[in-house]
């Protein structure tokens, strides 16, 4: 015999406050937040979540109350906290250039990453930034800033793909360049 067990019809509510200098607004289900380094945007559309803006805070409001409703109230709440870490502070992902067989020229111009002789390579590759992230290459370190932490991660990640040599050998080929830190957690 199976039992059925109803659906528990308690509300949960969740609030983040947004801090000094940071604004929220929430258009058709897309929330907006902007702050003194820049802004970010992202849809949080739950059909049993609805999200409200009052005062610095921005409320959600679940009134199914179960464990999936719960566990997606503690996504859009990370979501959230990020979106005003990136307005206030940016996002910073750190990436190494590594060449140790051939000299690699690494560049950027125009918003576009370049990168020369890539292991002897005699046609540059070349990678299109996304919008509203800022590559800035120091000695052998490639920083890459941006208000949006999705986004600074997708450029890291764009960079590190652009450099990928599929079928080689990675312990003797390991020219590239690598994401060493993902926003202050350093890879090992």
């Amino acid at each position: 015999m199976v039992k059925i067990r109803g659906i528990g019809k308690k509300k949960i509510t969740r609030e983040v406050d947004l801090p000094s200098g940071v604004n929220a607004a929430i258009n058709a289900g897309f929330l907006k937040v902007a702050g003194p380094k820049g802004e970010s945007a992202r849809e949080l559309k739950q059909h049993n979540i609805s999200v409200k803006i009052e005062d610095k805070k921005i409320i959600l409001e679940s009134s199914g109350g179960t464990k999936t409703d719960k566990k997606m109230m503690g996504s859009m709440v990370a979501h959230i906290k990020n979106m005003a870490r990136g307005s206030t502070q940016n996002h910073t992902y750190v990436l190494k250039i590594c060449s140790g067989h051939f000299p690699m020229n690494v560049s950027v111009a125009g918003g576009k990453l370049v990168v020369k002789n890539l292991l002897g390579e005699k046609v540059p590759r070349v990678l299109q930034l996304k919008e509203n992230t800022n590559v800035k290459i120091e000695g052998d370190l490639v920083y890459v800033t941006s208000a949006s932490k999705e986004t600074a991660g997708q450029v890291s990640a764009d960079i590190e793909q652009l450099t990928r040599r599929p079928g080689y050998d990675t312990r003797i080929f390991q020219d590239g360049i690598y994401i060493i830190n993902k926003d202050g957690k350093e890879l090992k």
